[in-house]
């Protein structure tokens, strides 16, 4: 019996004819809507009762989105990490399975988060733009050696911050909820702290938790008030951690040096966010986890993961039988 699947994740809509083939040898068929960063619940309840499987980036699978899907639904295959845009608690009670692949993007995320460290110690945007506006100018630049780091959430990718961190010679702060491993403690010199002496002491701090109820708007008014004047905050991890205006005035009022944004609480920016005519802001469109690696096997991940969930034989899928499209 043939199943049908919508298919909404960004980064495998562009290639979506090389996917077709692999899809339609287990009896799939797609439906592909129109998106353009995710699908809000209203564009995704205009195909409830249609699709018994779905390939989703971050698009909002609430509790009444997924009951008007249901009892057809059987799975959402998520690209990528983070579910925090799908309600669990009703896919659960609904029997929706939702699959992700974990620690997808832990190396390209890490690197671009020192890559925001190192443009802000060493200036190197600003330097680019004085030389080019024809300013033969010497601004101020420190090395990381003098520099503390701060890692919220210590998971698989604030690991690898701090193992980055680690070899240019940055003092190290981390906290987390959940208690760390001996061997990892043993292996990188972090000094697991208090989210307050971690504002207070960081040059730099480094969001790489998951967004839930406790960690939305983890940086807030209350929290910007307590961060060492001329800090910077890297945010690749999700945008609602961050209140956006609570950001914007810190930024405004120099309580913050600069942000390194990857992430935002409404994608894409709003083309009137105040963060876009600042100068001391590094901007990005959700990219962090760009690696060409890492998205191959994320795309031959999900549909596995959307075999699974549909009761197919996933284990007979040949990637190497679907080259890239010339």
């Amino acid at each position: 019996m043939s199943k049908t699947v919508m298919l909404s994740a960004p980064y495998m809509l562009p290639t979506v004819e090389r996917f077709r083939p692999a899809l339609a040898r287990y009896g799939i068929e797609l439906i592909v809507p129109p998106v353009e960063e995710r699908m809000e619940a209203e564009q995704i309840l205009q195909y409830a009762g249609q699709f018994d499987g779905a390939i989703c980036g971050d698009d909002r699978f609430t509790a009444e989105v997924l009951a008007a899907c249901a009892p057809r639904l059987k799975v959402i295959s998520k690209w990528g990490t983070g579910i925090d845009s799908i309600d669990q608690v009703a896919a659960a009670r609904l029997g929706i399975a939702v699959r992700n692949t974990p620690g997808a993007f832990t190396e390209p995320v890490a690197d671009s988060v020192l890559s925001y460290i190192l443009a802000f110690a060493r200036q190197s945007p600003w330097m680019d733009r004085a030389m080019k506006a024809g300013q033969w100018e010497k601004l101020p630049g420190r090395s990381l050696s003098e520099c503390t780091l701060g890692v919220i959430g210590v998971g698989r990718i604030g690991k690898a911050v701090l193992g980055r961190a680690q070899g240019f010679g940055m003092h190290l702060l981390g906290y987390d909820v959940l208690e760390m491993p001996v061997d990892f403690l043993q292996s990188v010199p972090v000094q697991m702290t208090s989210l307050e002496h971690l504002l207070a002491e960081a040059d730099f701090i480094s969001l790489n938790c998951d967004l839930n109820p406790s960690s939305q708007h983890i940086i807030n008014a209350g929290t910007l008030a307590q961060v060492k004047p001329g800090a910077v905050l890297v945010n690749t991890a999700r945008g609602p951690l961050v209140d956006e205006k609570a950001l914007v005035a810190a930024l405004q009022a120099g309580r913050l040096a600069g942000a390194g944004l990857d992430v935002f609480e409404h994608e894409p920016l709003p083309q009137d966010s105040p963060l876009l005519a600042m100068d001391n802001v590094l901007l990005a469109a959700h990219n962090s986890n760009a690696s060409p690696r890492a998205w191959e096997q994320v795309h031959w991940n999900t549909i596995r993961n959307l075999l699974e969930g549909l009761g197919l034989a996933a284990d007979s899928l040949r990637p190497e039988d679907y080259p890239p499209l010339a």
